[in-house]
Formats: structure tokens, sequence, C-alpha cells
């Protein structure tokens, strides 16, 4: 894996029906509002970009100076090694051009980031993107408060699920571990639109439970999976 990859091009048009059909059958049993987003990614990540960078600055300055070094004269039949060196402006002008040319391809190519970026910052990025998406997609305005965002971010491996008030009021987050696995262990299957589907009719199963059909129920949000680039 050399670059990251688009949420747009994970699904055929086939998986996206069949996903999509999941939340129409779910929602022919509950009266809650089930709002998938799949995205490429949550965080730019700037800080991981320069770091990269600058470790290959270093990378590269030490490779040019060891090269310089080889290739200078052997020591004289007294034993004195001639003095060598890098000048100054040329030690900062490797530095500056490999520095650039390592956050450029830290940019064009994010896993080389990806172990320079700690598990609770990714987490962190997930969560506070998943809330923006629930916003965005008014998911909150559903008229009982029964609106779910289930929200997988690609680049981060990770899967977090927003409720509205009157769903967090009822489910435990043990029940969205459950889901945000089942969902996880297709995406390692090599199967995601199998893991989506599975988590959605799940999702279902624990909201039919607390939340039932009601007679004149509307489907207030489409039934569609979102994707984002």
């Amino acid at each position: 894996m050399t670059s990251m990859k688009k949420a747009t091009h994970l699904f055929t048009d086939d998986e996206i029906r069949t996903i999509e059909s999941a939340i129409g059958e779910v929602e022919k049993t509950t009266s809650a509002e089930v709002v998938p987003v799949v995205a490429s990614a949550s965080g730019r990540y700037d800080r991981a970009e320069d770091l990269f960078g600058f470790l290959f600055s270093l990378l590269v300055l030490g490779c040019t100076w060891g090269w310089l070094h080889g290739m200078a004269p052997a020591a004289d039949a007294w034993g004195e090694s001639p003095a060598f060196g890098l000048p100054l402006a040329a030690v900062l002008v490797v530095l500056a051009v490999s520095f650039f040319i390592g956050m450029a391809l830290a940019s064009h190519f994010p896993i080389l980031r990806l172990p320079l970026i700690a598990r609770r910052e990714m987490q962190e990025e997930v969560e506070r993107r998943a809330r923006e998406t629930f916003q965005r997609l008014k998911v909150r305005k559903t008229e009982h408060a029964t609106g779910i965002l289930i929200y997988v971010s690609l680049y981060e491996h990770m899967v977090h699920v927003v409720g509205d008030d009157t769903i967090n009021a009822t489910l435990s987050q043990q029940d969205w571990t459950v889901l945000c696995d089942i969902i996880i262990s297709g995406f390692k299957e090599g199967r995601p639109e199998k893991g989506m589907t599975k988590g959605i009719l799940r999702c279902g199963e624990l909201l039919a439970r607390h939340f039932p059909i009601q007679p004149g129920d509307t489907n207030e949000l489409v039934d569609t999976l979102h994707l984002i680039d």
C-alpha cells in the first residue's frame, strides 16, 4: 500500500446497493434513522508530515556526509588523515532541500507518516470528524432525537458511532463497541461491504429492541451510504 485508499473507490455499485438495502431493512423495524459514512481520512496530521521531513533530511545529510568522506583521499605516508568537512552553507542547503522533499513524499504517500502519528491523536481526529459529519448531515434533526451515525475512517482504520440524545440515553458504549468490532472484522477480511452490512443489521437489532417502528413513522433521512474523500 503506497497511497491512501479512497472511500469513493472502495465499493462497487452492487456493494453500495447491498449496503443501502440493509439500511432500508433496518428502518422497517425501528423508528430510528441510521446513517453510515465511510471517509478516506479524518485528519491532516501536519505534525507527522513535518516530522517525517525532518527525519528524512537527517538521513539524507548522513548519507551525503558518508559518501563524501568515502571519496576523500587516503591518509598520507605519515598516517595523518586530511582535514575534511562540508561547508556550513552546504549542510543547510542539504537539510532544507531534503526536508521539503521528505514532506512532499509524506504528503503523496500518507503511509509514510502513519508510524509517526499517536493512536490517541488519530482517535481524537476520528471522533471530531464524526461529530462534525453528524451535524453536517443533519442526523441530529430527527423528530425524536433517534438519529445514529456509523462513521468509518479508512486511513486510521477506526470506526466511531455517534448517537443522538435519545439513543445515547438508552444504549451503552459496550453496544457501540460490539458494533464497531463487527464492521472492523469485515474490513480485516478484505470484505468491507460485508462488514458494513453486518454492522448496519446489528445496529438495527439493537435499535428495534428499544425503538420499534411506530404507526405513521416516516423516513426522515435518505437511506444512502455517504462516501467522503
